[in-house]
């Protein structure tokens, strides 16, 4: 059992289910981040942790407490919503501490908390605004002390972080990543930013169509996706997934892909797991992260199966730190993430080298990962 239990959970609306079973369990002090497009259902799940919305079947409990049926009021949680919620008729330090004030806590008490959340989030000179004064990065940091102020079991994150510009964003993800270091609060975090989930999390469950596509760390998601679905919508740029042929030379399993002349290249696999005989002489779709193809100078020296790759640099994006190269593999953009300084054009014959130490296999027919 975790501290915070959703067990079989459906949502439907009508004959429409919208959830599909949800089975996760998160410890006490995880960062749990519920990413995925609009619609895919990770708003409904917080909602349904938090007590705003029914549940269909199946049971949430925190604490070995069941929850279904219980008022939000009586949940000990606390939720951080995207439009920040406040109060405009009271001050930032009212705001903080309504609801400690409801709860019948006494004033002594409810200064003392709001003095501690007010200096842990460098806000002590703002108490005696009203909102309509503050900007939104600092909206941002009342509504997360009104969270702080009441100790609860878990918070509950609603894309805080949506209506903020990309620079305050960035600056605010390390905040909340501070906090959850300098409190070990258990956390449950809704966006559609894989950056965002990534950066954040101590586990990431990527949401599609209703479904938990995957659960794990963000190294096991990006490393290892589940299926074209989570390789593709986590990671950014995206990784490349190229139709190929599973085929055995010399003893070996290769990769067969199609270059930007039309001609074979046979990619070796090392290693390979049971699973990919099954496909041998098959398609399969390849698919490769952008920084595991690369100049021959900048491929990765720990790697222990970096091969050429012949081909010919179509578009180059310089991104300060980086230049991303786009070609052609089997009919279909590829990108390389390459060093700043590569000596790339557009036209120009290269040798890309490609790290097959990186690469995973899907079927093609159920675009889950083989072998998974």
């Amino acid at each position: 059992m975790g501290f915070l239990d959703i067990n079989g959970v459906t949502k439907a609306y009508g004959a429409v289910e919208v959830l599909h079973h949800v089975d996760i369990s998160v410890e006490e002090g995880e960062f749990l981040v519920l990413v995925g497009p609009s619609g895919c259902g990770k708003s409904t799940l917080l909602n349904m942790i938090a007590g705003l919305e029914g549940i269909t079947s199946g049971e949430i409990s925190i604490k070995d407490r069941v929850m279904n049926g219980v008022h939000p009021s009586k949940r000990n949680i606390a939720m951080v919503f995207q439009s920040y919620a406040l109060y405009p008729n009271m001050t930032v330090g009212q705001n903080i501490t309504f609801g400690l004030e409801m709860h019948g806590t006494p004033k002594a008490d409810r200064d003392s908390a709001m003095a501690d959340v007010a200096k842990l989030l460098q806000i002590e000179n703002l108490l005696d605004r009203k909102p309509g004064q503050l900007s939104g990065g600092q909206r941002q940091r009342v509504a997360m002390g009104r969270a702080l102020v009441r100790d609860p079991d878990v918070f509950l994150f609603d894309e805080p972080l949506s209506n903020l510009d990309a620079k305050l964003r960035v600056d605010m993800r390390t905040e909340i990543k501070k906090l959850h270091q300098n409190l070990g609060t258990t956390i449950v975090y809704v966006t559609h930013d894989q950056i965002e989930a990534m950066t954040l999390s101590t586990r990431i469950a990527v949401m599609y169509d209703g479904y938990v596509q995957q659960l794990g760390t963000p190294k096991e998601i990006y490393d290892n996706p589940a299926n074209v679905f989570v390789a593709t919508f986590m990671g950014s740029p995206a990784m490349n997934v190229l139709s190929a042929r599973l085929v055995e030379q010399n003893g070996a399993l290769h990769a067969v892909v199609t270059g930007s002349e039309g001609q074979d290249i046979a990619l070796r696999i090392e290693d390979a797991p049971a699973a990919y005989g099954a496909y041998k002489d098959s398609n399969i779709l390849l698919g490769i992260r952008p920084e595991a193809i690369t100049d021959p100078e900048g491929a990765d020296r720990n790697a222990r199966n970096v091969q050429s790759l012949p081909n010919t640099v179509g578009v180059t994006e310089p991104a300060g730190s980086d230049t991303f190269v786009t070609m052609t593999i089997s009919g279909k953009d590829c990108v390389a993430r390459m060093r700043a300084d590569a000596d790339v054009h557009p036209g120009q014959p290269f040798d890309f080298a490609i790290n097959m130490d990186k690469a995973v296999l899907f079927d093609p027919k159920t675009e889950e990962r083989i072998g998974a």
